[in-house]
C-alpha cells in the first residue's frame, strides 16, 4: 500500500528504517562510500500486502487450480518483422504480413467478426527502399556539390593569393625605386 520494498532477512511484517550501503538490496549509492537510512518492509507476507511481484522458479507436486492446470492461448504475437520470421521459421522471401498473430474482436449484432493485428515494425517495403535510395542519392549529390564548391574556392583562393603576391611585389619594387631616387 505504501510502496516500500520488502527486504530479505528483515524478519518482521512491518516497516523498519535501516542504514544501507553499497551491495545491499533496496539501495543504490549515489557517491562512493555513501550510506543512507531507508525505510524497508520486512520479508514476512501477511494480509497488508496488496501486490507481490515474484517469479515462480519451481513447480510443486500439486496443481494450483486456475493457475497451473489450464492452458492460456497466446493473445499477442511478435510485432517486429524479424521476430515473426523467427517464430514461423520463414525465409526472407516469405510475406510476413500473412503470418501476423491476429486477435478476434467481439462482433456487434448483425455485423461481421473483426480481427485486429499489430502494425509490423521494421518491415521492408518498396516505399522504404525508395526512401533509402533517395537519402543515399541526396547524400551523394551533396558530396559532389561540396567537392565542386571546394575546388572552385581553392581556385579563387589561388588567384587571389597570386594577385596579392603581385601587388606586394609591385609595391616593394615601387618603394625600392623611390628609395634609390631619393638616395641619388
Amino acid at each position: 500500500k505504501q510502496g516500500f520494498p520488502m527486504k530479505q532477512g528483515v524478519l518482521t511484517a512491518n516497516r523498519v528504517r535501516l542504514l544501507l550501503a553499497k551491495g545491499h538490496s533496496c539501495y543504490r549509492e549515489r557517491r562512493d562510500g555513501e550510506r543512507r537510512r531507508k525505510s524497508v518492509r520486512g520479508c514476512i507476507v501477511d494480509q497488508n500486502l496488496s501486490v507481490i511481484s515474484l517469479v515462480i522458479v519451481k513447480k510443486g507436486e500439486q496443481e494450483i487450480d486456475g493457475l497451473t492446470n489450464r492452458l492460456v492461448p497466446r493473445v499477442r504475437g511478435p510485432k517486429r518483422a524479424n521476430k515473426i520470421r523467427k517464430l514461423f521459421n520463414l525465409s526472407k522471401d516469405d510475406d510476413v504480413r500473412k503470418y501476423v498473430v491476429r486477435k478476434t474482436l467481439k462482433a456487434k449484432e448483425g455485423k461481421k467478426e473483426k480481427t485486429a493485428a499489430p502494425k509490423i515494425q521494421r518491415l521492408i517495403t518498396p516505399i522504404r527502399l525508395q526512401r533509402k535510395r533517395r537519402v543515399l542519392s541526396l547524400k551523394k549529390k551533396r558530396a559532389i556539390k561540396q567537392q565542386l564548391q571546394s575546388s572552385e574556392y581553392a581556385k579563387m583562393l589561388a588567384v587571389y593569393q597570386k594577385e596579392k603576391r603581385e601587388r606586394k611585389r609591385s609595391a616593394s619594387a615601387r618603394k625600392s625605386s623611390t628609395r634609390e631616387s631619393q638616395s641619388k
